[in-house]
């Protein structure tokens, strides 16, 4: 309140400026003390479109892809730059389902081994003379049922996600190599149109990179215009209250798991399609980078905070950063430490932020 009673506005939202009756000169006796300036219209446009979190992710990529540009030559080349998108838009795909997840609480360790079984199920059906339908379709099966599974372990049974995903993870990635007893399994060039799900373009974008985009846009109109996407932030803020409120907790995170393992399934299969060929060892440790993106992109692991945007501007700071010390000639083993600090500093960011707003 002013010293004449009256409540001040907001300078950084307010249509015109302030009167001198807000600038605090009665309280201080002199003179006028500098209000805030304003953001420039097109900021704060740009900040009520994609939040304050997910501004400040996209300043932290547009900063790293300056200064790679000016430290390397190849870095802005479109051939370049269209590799690096190909390459983080798998893990993106798998962050989308991810992030559904963790929004609610819980977390998948399985994607990495779910993606390799459904692209080993699609290649060999393929290489068994299925038609390219079925054995898409199959594949993608494979993801639904590991999703079911999940999610009603840990609904029905009431086993910790981390305990039911980890044994997913050993069984799919278990199976994988029953079937194939280590070698890879080829895809018979004769499927063009599936080959190009991983190797085409659309005009000049690739393929994988659309459908990555595609889902980016899905992902965003359904948690922020849907009813059930409001459900998956209620569970993960408050279970109880949401369940006192009347949301079907329990088939909210049986639509996560379920949605996640598809996706990671969609992944094995554009992968599949770009190597033209199921590799035993496809997906190994994809868990980790899967999780790190929704993370750097600003999800909370304790649930009820984060966005799908977030976690696919996450997915391309890793792809970038990979893609510049590799520009860089910085060492195989040095990138592994600078990204595992790029995930602490995120995580210790995320929490020092959480404990401000708190403490407001």
């Amino acid at each position: 309140m002013s010293s004449l009673g009256t409540p001040e506005r907001d300078p950084a939202t307010a249509d015109h400026p302030a009167p001198a009756l807000f600038s605090q000169e009665g309280a201080t006796g002199g003179a006028a003390l500098p209000l805030p300036a304003r953001p420039a219209a097109p900021l704060r446009a740009l900040q009520r479109l994609t939040g304050f979190k997910e501004f400040n992710i996209l300043g932290a990529l547009l900063l790293l892809c300056v200064f790679l540009s000016l430290t390397t030559e190849a870095f802005l080349t479109t051939g370049n730059l269209f590799g690096v998108a190909r390459a983080f838009s798998l893990t993106a795909i798998v962050a989308i389902g991810q992030t559904l997840v963790i929004l609610t609480g819980g977390i998948d360790l399985s994607v990495g081994s779910v993606l390799a079984l459904a692209g080993l199920s699609t290649g060999m059906l393929l290489q068994a003379g299925w038609p390219l339908p079925l054995a898409m379709l199959a594949g993608l099966g494979v993801g639904i049922a590991f999703g079911l599974f999940n999610g009603l372990m840990v609904t029905r049974v009431g086993l910790p996600p981390f305990i039911v995903t980890l044994g997913t993870l050993s069984i799919g990635r278990g199976l994988v190599y029953v079937l194939t007893k280590g070698y890879p399994v080829t895809i018979p060039y004769d499927y063009a149109p599936f080959i190009a799900l991983g190797q085409g373009y659309l005009w000049i974008v690739p393929i994988p990179v659309v459908i990555m985009v595609a889902l980016t846009v899905a992902g965003v109109v359904f948690l922020n215009a849907t009813t059930l996407g409001r459900y998956i932030y209620a569970v993960g803020g408050n279970p109880e209250a949401a369940r006192l409120a009347g949301i079907p907790v329990d088939r909210v995170k049986l639509f996560a798991y379920v949605t996640c393992s598809t996706l990671a399934a969609l992944a094995g299969l554009i992968l599949v399609a770009r190597l033209v060929s199921a590799q035993p060892s496809a997906g190994l440790g994809f868990e980790l980078p899967v999780i790190a993106a929704s993370v750097i992109g600003g999800t909370s692991l304790m649930g009820g905070e984060g966005t799908v945007l977030g976690a696919v501007l996450g997915a391309a700071i890793m792809g970038v950063l990979e893609n510049g010390m590799v520009l860089l000639g910085v060492s195989t083993y040095a990138q592994q430490a600078v990204t595992g600090t790029v995930i602490l500093l995120a995580v210790a960011l995320d929490i020092w932020q959480k404990r401000r707003r708190g403490s407001r």
